[in-house]
């Protein structure tokens, strides 16, 4: 007999989600699980349409209790797990019918696709690939993340999420010596595109219930990772995430990012020297991706280590040529050591392959000053303007090369343009005022 499939889900005010996702599933799963949390809007009503099973559970800040619960009313012999604002692969349509016939596989690791509106975005130590997604709603983003989680996994007694946050059902299948393998399909998730208000909330309640999470698990080296995620890309506390990350590192020397990440905490500290040190530890654990030879480079040029960090910047490169960010690190050490020439034309390749990063843009604005092209970097601080999404140091910086040119027409221009998007900028007003005073146009002068 052919093996029935569950969808199980847990929502909460998703009707602007929801039917997409259930749509995505249609055809695929013979069965559907969703446990509402107190919706106040039209989910339920989008949920029965769908001829859902419904269940009204209370929400007690724990998503393993809520998911478990759903996952208890199902009878289906192999459970799916969406979230409402993800969707099926439509290659999963022909998938998964083949996957659930496979005799001792216990569940499948699911590549999930966090669609984000920043090509600069990240998820752990894995940068954000350029959006090549063929699914309409996917369309309007330039870039995902990607990440693996089970998703699709036998229903068995045994087998229950884990974690009051950052749940998971792999930890219950790998504890009962069940077989994981990977699927050959994916989950769309729109998550991350939401507003700032929207992202900001959820943040602070990720990570309240991390907290808990720690309280509850205080010996569980991935619940004090996750939570020193959250400090230090969410709200900056790199302090703190240090603290988490080198517990995370006590913990389970072997869970190598957690080294790595005390290591980019240190470095947003300025205590290179101590970043070393963790990078020296995910390395002794056989951890030396780019990104760690990035990060050990990053260190050895803050401490002055030039010839150290121009030696790991060009290891990392050759481990990872097509970034363009790296190419303009390595670029900057050797401008450090003398190479003058190569950097510049390495700055001006790294621009050209990559010119939506603003960084390399300003390494190369600070390369030509460096090395005295002072007109070449006030062409390419404006060409900064013109290109990426400009801050106040932005328009300050071009503005400031043009006036050691004493080329004060073109210096008052990037003010102007600057005070035009950033009105409220007492450093744009002073910089106006300044220029003016040193044509003599006084403050009633022309703009």
């Amino acid at each position: 007999m052919k093996p029935r499939v569950a969808l199980s889900m847990i929502v909460r005010d998703a009707e602007k989600d929801l039917p997409r996702c259930l749509e995505s599933v249609r055809g695929v799963v013979d069965e559907i699980v969703i446990a509402d949390t107190g919706s106040s809007d039209n989910t339920r009503a989008i949920a029965k349409a769908h001829q859902a099973r419904l269940l009204s559970i209370a929400w007690e800040n724990d998503f393993s209790q809520a998911r478990n619960q759903s996952l208890a009313a199902v009878t289906a012999d192999w459970v799916l797990m969406l979230d409402a604002d993800e969707q099926l692969d439509p290659a999963a349509h022909e998938s998964i019918p083949t996957l659930v016939l496979r005799s001792g596989v216990s569940g499948y690791m699911v590549t999930i696709r966090n669609y984000v509106n920043d090509l600069h975005e990240r998820v752990w130590d894995k940068p954000a690939k350029v959006n090549d997604s063929t699914l309409e709603s996917a369309q309007a983003y330039p870039a995902y993340l990607e990440h693996e989680n089970v998703r699709l996994f036998r229903r068995d007694p045994r087998i229950a999420f884990l974690g009051r946050v950052h749940e998971t059902v792999g930890h219950s299948i790998q504890e009962m010596g069940g077989r994981l393998e990977k699927a050959d399909f994916c989950i769309h998730h729109f998550g991350l595109t939401a507003g700032p208000e929207e992202r900001t909330r959820k943040n602070q309640f990720y990570r309240e219930l991390g907290r808990r999470k720690i309280a509850e698990r205080p010996g569980d080296a991935q619940a004090h990772f996750e939570l020193g995620l959250m400090e230090f890309d969410n709200f900056h506390d790199f302090e703190e995430a240090l603290r988490c990350f080198h517990r995370g590192c006590e913990l389970n020397p072997k869970l190598t990012v957690s080294w790595l990440f005390a290591a980019l905490a240190c470095l947003q500290m300025r205590k290179y020297a101590a970043a070393l040190t963790y990078i020296r530890g995910a390395q002794m654990q056989g951890y030396c991706t780019p990104l760690v030879l990035e990060t050990e480079g990053d260190a050895h040029y803050n401490l002055g280590n030039y010839p150290e960090a121009l030696k790991v910047y060009r290891r990392a490169h050759e481990a990872d040529p097509a970034s363009g960010g790296l190419q303009s690190k390595l670029a900057m050490a050797e401008l450090r050591t003398g190479e003058t020439d190569t950097a510049l034309r390495r700055l001006r390749r790294a621009l050209r392959e990559e010119g939506h990063n603003p960084e390399i843009h300003d390494r190369l604005v600070l390369a030509l000053t460096f090395t005295g092209h002072l007109s070449e970097a006030a062409e390419a601080a404006e060409a900064k303007l013109a290109t990426v999404e400009p801050d106040v140091t932005s328009f300050m910086r071009a503005a400031s090369i043009r006036a050691k040119l004493q080329e004060w027409r073109k210096a008052q221009a990037s003010v102007v343009a600057g005070l035009q998007k950033f009105p409220q900028s007492g450093r744009l007003r002073y910089a106006l005022s300044e220029i003016q005073a040193s044509t003599g146009q006084g403050s009633n002068g022309p703009p």
